[in-house]
């Protein structure tokens, strides 16, 4: 009876199909299992998520006719991956590109809004007359940016962080009135300690190939203008797109691609542990267990960390590391009529010495088509972040309360607003604090050490939408390569 059992045992692993599990059904998962499809349609793909919808922490609600998305609103194209799965995905119809008569963007100043010198890309600027008659700064924080351009190379090869490396470049009063707020309204975190070469590279390539900044973005847009002016057909996006029905829309239809069947929700991973054979013991919540032959974590970094502690001590100790801020989004509209100083501008950031809490704003309304009936305008402020931790905890009323109270000073408006949605999303914003390189590749390394295992998400390479879908295409390639499935090279 045993001898049959095992025979039955053998022939049953040498016919059966091999086995991947996915865990995380956001954007980084979800574009893991498309592409695990395509490129080993004969290997079964499981996704499992905590959650009862997919998505992750993209989510789009319609409240009361406005158009409000829960976090990503947009996505950039000047990396391809957001963009070319848009169109495999047959969205080329509901892309929608920031709207051009209001592209401005402004920055929070003694209580008043003034608008960003109009070619201020970041960390540089690009055109000079702004730079001379912004009020935003004064006459000797002008003339030390402006000193930008004789500064020589930094000699040392060593991380250095945003603030750190914006300071030394373009001088202190720049940094704290133009640079932070910007950087804060990506980031969520300190300047002083995120790492300039993780964060944003090419700044220091800049400086190594150019010296200047000012020189290296001013080339580096007429080089883009001129790329424009030769372009003879085809679509044309801005900087930043979205989709007109809601960001909501690019996983759900991730998921009909991938497989409703696929996709297990309410089913969140706790352990997994390394059988004899190789393979892998994936257990859930409810303390059922399944075998895979390879998983893929696109949890976030906690939740990895968490399950992997037993099975891979080194990657899970690695990734826990990670320190996170978290971030609230709340949403508010109102009349036309209601707002006494109307700014038609996509945004607002703030620096740290001006806002109670609040990080950035948007007027979607004016970003993008479709987000408000007529004659209202829509806003997203953000909250929270390492400035204001404190804020993504409060109760809701006084959340509410305090961010309307900075709206109405800064637009002078009167009455209440039309609609109220806050999200929260505590823990959700990875910080690439200094030292982040030398931690990618002691992971990268601990990863090379655990065949069939991989991570992918926006803890490791990237935070924005582009390089979430890029991980997740990674993720893929090394666990079939480890399974000696061949995959083909993509950019």
């Amino acid at each position: 009876m045993t001898t049959m059992q095992e025979d039955r045992t053998t022939e049953d692993l040498t016919a059966r199909k091999t086995r991947i599990a996915i865990f995380g059904a956001g954007i980084t998962g979800l574009s893991a299992a498309k592409r695990l499809r395509e490129l080993a349609p004969d290997v079964e793909v499981a996704v499992w998520d905590r959650a009862d919808r997919v998505g992750g922490v993209i989510g789009t609600r319609i409240v009361d006719g406005f158009l409000c998305e829960t976090s990503v609103d947009n996505f950039i194209t000047t990396l391809p991956w957001g963009l070319d799965l848009c169109k495999e995905l047959g969205f080329q119809d509901e892309l929608a590109s920031t709207n051009s008569r209001f592209r401005r963007t402004f920055v929070v100043r003694r209580g008043r809004l003034y608008a960003l010198p109009d070619g201020f890309m970041t960390m540089a600027p690009t055109k000079f007359y702004p730079m001379l008659t912004t009020p935003l700064l004064s006459p000797l924080g002008k003339l030390r940016c402006g000193l930008e351009l004789l500064l020589p190379r930094r000699k040392s090869d060593e991380e250095e962080s945003l603030a750190a490396f914006a300071k030394r470049r373009l001088g202190k009063e720049a940094f704290e009135r133009i640079i932070e707020p910007l950087v804060g309204g990506i980031y969520g975190g300190d300047a002083a300690k995120l790492s300039l070469q993780a964060t944003l590279p090419r700044f220091a390539e800049m400086e190594e190939k150019s010296r200047s900044l000012i020189w290296a973005m001013t080339k580096t847009q007429r080089a883009a203008r001129r790329v424009k002016r030769e372009e003879e057909s085809g679509a044309r996006y801005s900087f930043f797109i979205t989709l007109r029905c809601g960001m909501q829309a690019l996983p759900e239809r991730l998921a009909e691609r991938v497989g409703r069947e696929r996709v297990r929700l309410g089913r969140a991973v706790k352990t997994v542990a390394r059988e004899n054979d190789g393979r892998w013991r994936a257990t859930d919540e409810q303390g059922v267990s399944e075998r895979f032959d390879a998983i893929l974590f696109a949890t976030d970094s906690g939740a990895a960390a968490n399950a992997l502690r037993d099975a891979a001590p080194e990657v899970a100790r690695l990734y826990g590391q990670t320190d996170h801020t978290g971030v609230a989004i709340v949403h508010l509209a109102y009349r036309n009529e209601q707002i006494g100083k109307p700014v038609k501008g996509m945004g607002f950031v703030v620096p740290t010495s001006e806002g109670d809490g609040v990080i950035a704003g948007s007027f979607s309304s004016y970003k993008y088509p479709t987000r408000a009936p007529d004659g209202t305008t829509l806003l997203r402020v953000f909250v929270g972040g390492a400035r204001a931790p404190e804020m993504v905890t409060l109760e809701h009323s006084e959340l509410v309360a305090r961010v309307e109270g900075e709206v109405r000073k800064l637009l002078d408006v009167k009455g209440a607003p039309l609609i109220v949605d806050v999200a929260r999303f505590p823990n959700a914003m990875p910080q690439y604090y200094l030292g982040r390189l030398e931690w990618r590749e002691r992971l990268r390394a601990a990863l090379a050490a655990a065949p069939t295992l991989a991570l992918a998400g926006n803890a490791l390479d990237g935070v924005g939408l582009p390089a979430c879908v890029k991980s997740g295409y990674d993720a893929v390639d090394k666990v079939l390569n480890d399974l000696g499935i061949a995959v083909p090279k993509h950019d």
